[in-house]
């Protein structure tokens, strides 16, 4: 068995309680662990605040969470109307040595500077999910976050059972 439902939230405060009680209702009714429910709450929030904070100008007044729990996962996608995710320029090519050994890269921040103003909660996301996409709409403006976590599952759970 699987699980979804989609929203059309009005880009304000007040819509990220509501997204993540929904969440945190269905996950809970189908069983899941409760520290999965709460990583994946958290994770939403700040999921929605992002698109409550930067997902358009007066015009485009809503965005669209959509979540799916089907097997032993769960995704979460919600797509906002703003200006969509910058272009950031392509990484510089590793340094090859005169012996033709690249150097490896250099890995990525674990989490934003503490000065940051902006970002810590796309990288909050990173640390509770086990994937996370960031992507522009095709086509249209807006930005897309999606990810996904693998679900555990409380004792005598009723959506497992139901498969």
């Amino acid at each position: 068995m699987s699980i979804w439902w989609s929203l059309q939230l009005r880009r304000e405060a007040a819509s990220v309680p509501l997204a993540r009680r929904l969440l945190l209702g269905t996950m809970e009714t189908a069983g899941v662990d409760p520290d999965i429910c709460y990583d994946l709450s958290v994770a939403l929030s700040e999921a929605c605040a992002n698109a409550v904070e930067h997902g358009g100008d007066a015009a485009t007044g809503d965005y669209r969470v959509t979540a799916f729990i089907d097997g032993d996962t769960c995704r979460i996608e919600v797509t906002d109307s703003g200006p969509g995710f910058r272009r950031s320029p392509l990484p510089a090519p590793p340094h090859t040595p005169a012996d033709g050994t690249p150097e490896p890269a250099v890995p990525a921040p674990a989490q934003a500077p503490a000065d940051a103003e902006d970002g810590r909660g796309l990288f909050l996301i990173e640390a509770l999910t086990d994937h996370v996409r960031y992507r522009n709409r095709t086509g249209r403006r807006g930005a897309v976050v999606s990810f996904d976590k693998i679900l555990k599952w409380r004792e005598g759970a009723a959506l497992p059972m139901a498969s």
